[in-house]
């Protein structure tokens, strides 16, 4: 089980930190992924990270803005975003592979 948390409604500029509650696999085992959605449009990948955290990936949208980071004792995966955007509104979602759990709402707005 998969549960994303820290979404909210943010001005353009500012940062939230999302987090993921990891339940029921050996969540140290296995790479994890965030996607995103926004309204109106297809499901987007955003980021991977690898199990020991040594390769981490993103889409070129938010390179420079979010990090990926995971604490596998606690079976957490985060996602901070900084200088966030009008486009960076979406659902975001962490995944183990395609498998996502619910998601939280990221709403940047004036």
């Amino acid at each position: 089980q998969l549960q994303a948390s820290g979404g909210g409604v943010v001005q353009p500029g500012g940062s939230l930190r999302l987090s993921c509650a990891a339940s029921g696999f050996n969540f140290s085992n296995y790479t994890m992924t965030w996607f995103r959605q926004a309204p109106g449009k297809e499901i987007e990948w955003v980021s991977d990270i690898s199990t020991r955290s040594h390769r981490r990936k993103y889409v070129d949208s938010v390179k420079g803005r979010f990090t990926v980071s995971r604490d596998n004792a606690a079976k957490m995966l985060y996602l901070q975003m900084n200088d966030l955007k009008i486009e960076d509104t979406a659902v975001y979602y962490c995944a183990k592979g395609v498998t996502r759990g619910q998601g939280t709402l990221v709403t940047v707005s004036s």
